[in-house]
């Protein structure tokens, strides 16, 4: 698709999840991006708004547990229009934007959403007295943690005199240290990357169920990893063989009668998708906590979407099955609260792989770039895009593809 003129804009959102003090998910907040250059700054929030809530919405929900709240900006000029209107109430919350100035037209606006119902959240509050009208209207106020310099006196200082309905969420919280001090101090809500940073725990030692996980993901990332033992994985783990079943069943493949054997259901997937899935879901039963689910996800999304760069760009070098790794293992340190070297050593990956999860070599600008969608890090966005000089309308289709992909991959830990 380089060098042709679309017919029309890009449009890209980005979600980050909101997590509760068991870190649980709570729901997430839409990033909208558009245009072909990745713009950090948006020069229309309206627009952007408005795109959110006109196509956005579907397309960043695809998937997601319904429970879930979705958290959408919301600048003055769509405040004061009653746009929010446009959006369930049950399930979005309008996020009043820290630019927007409470006056006659915008707190009148944010009553009547108030009275229908609607979840009202102002953002980047810490302690200003312009934005108290707001506040006392607010269900939500969001307090941004890195702009306090996570300072806990700066923090109370903020919190004082806020109406003791509010719940409290904290964003930009980067570390799980941070994470537990402001949980202790009475915050409800936590948006970061806290819960993508590993959370080292001196002496940790594998279950013995983690170890046989990470065994079987060895196996398969060996080069000559053979479909007999593929089979005689499955054949060990009557869950595995159900699941596996149930999603051949359910994805689409156009089968005209029930899949009744690990085999037919392999020859049916081929063996690079069957290794594919049979990965994702080991992964994604490595740890059981809510988190963990949360990063298994992400893991498998970047996984694919690596795996679907390469299988899409002209480089001279690319190997899909060995992208399709580096993203699936980036996250192990934070499932598993062990330092990246310990993983490692368990598993008989290549060198280029394992330079990528160290923080090196030409495989790490392609896991950067998937995080840099994943965080709405729209300059490095386009940083990246430009240094492997890949178009940015083709890698967001692909990026869009592959969140399907992992929610149908992952669609058991979705659905129960």
């Amino acid at each position: 698709m380089q060098g042709k003129t679309e017919p029309f804009e890009s449009m890209f959102i980005a979600r980050q999840p909101v997590f509760t003090p068991d870190e649980s998910v709570w729901g997430y907040e839409l990033l909208f991006r558009s245009g072909r250059e990745n713009e950090a700054v948006i020069d229309d929030e309206s627009q952007a708004t408005a795109s959110v809530i006109a196509d956005g919405l579907t397309l960043a929900t695809e998937g997601m547990d319904p429970a879930a709240r979705i958290l959408i900006n919301f600048p003055e000029k769509l405040l004061v229009e009653d746009a929010g209107f446009a959006l369930p109430k049950e399930r979005c919350v309008v996020e009043i934007l820290e630019n927007v100035r409470p006056g006659r037209e915008t707190l009148a606006a944010a009553r009547r959403l108030k009275d229908a119902g609607y979840t009202l959240a102002v953002d980047d509050f810490f302690g200003q007295d312009e934005l108290r009208p707001f506040v006392e209207l607010a269900d939500i106020v969001k307090m941004d943690i890195l702009a306090l310099g996570a300072d806990p006196a700066r923090i109370k200082a903020g919190m004082a005199g806020l109406p003791g309905k509010v719940t409290l969420l904290a964003e930009k919280v980067e570390d799980n240290e941070t994470f537990k001090t402001l949980r202790d101090m009475g915050f409800s809500l936590f948006q970061g990357f806290f819960f993508s940073h590993p959370e080292i725990i001196p002496g940790r030692k594998l279950t013995a169920n983690e170890t046989t996980r990470l065994q079987v993901l060895g196996e398969l990332a060996k080069p000559d990893f053979e479909p007999v033992r593929l089979a005689a994985i499955l054949q060990s783990d009557p869950s595995l063989t159900y699941r596996l079943f149930r999603y051949v069943n359910s994805a689409g493949f156009g089968l005209l009668e029930k899949i009744t054997s690990a085999k037919r259901a392999m020859d049916m997937m081929g063996m690079i998708q069957a290794k594919q899935w049979l990965r994702s879901v080991v992964l994604a039963d490595l740890n059981p906590s809510p988190k963990a689910g949360e990063l298994a996800y992400l893991a498998v999304h970047r996984a694919k979407f690596m795996e679907s760069i390469c299988s899409s760009s002209n480089r001279p070098v690319c190997e899909p099955d060995t992208l399709f790794m580096t993203g699936l293992f980036s996250l192990l340190d934070a499932m598993l609260g062990m330092s990246m070297h310990d993983i490692l050593k368990s598993l008989p990956l290549e060198e280029s792989v394992v330079q990528a999860l160290d923080g090196n070599g030409e495989l790490y600008d392609l896991l950067r770039l998937a995080t840099s969608y994943e965080r709405g890090q729209w300059g490095e966005t386009s940083q990246r895009l430009k240094k492997l000089a890949l178009d940015s309308f083709q890698a967001e289709l692909l990026y869009i593809q592959s969140r399907s992909w992992a929610q149908k991959m992952l669609g058991y830990s979705k659905a129960e």
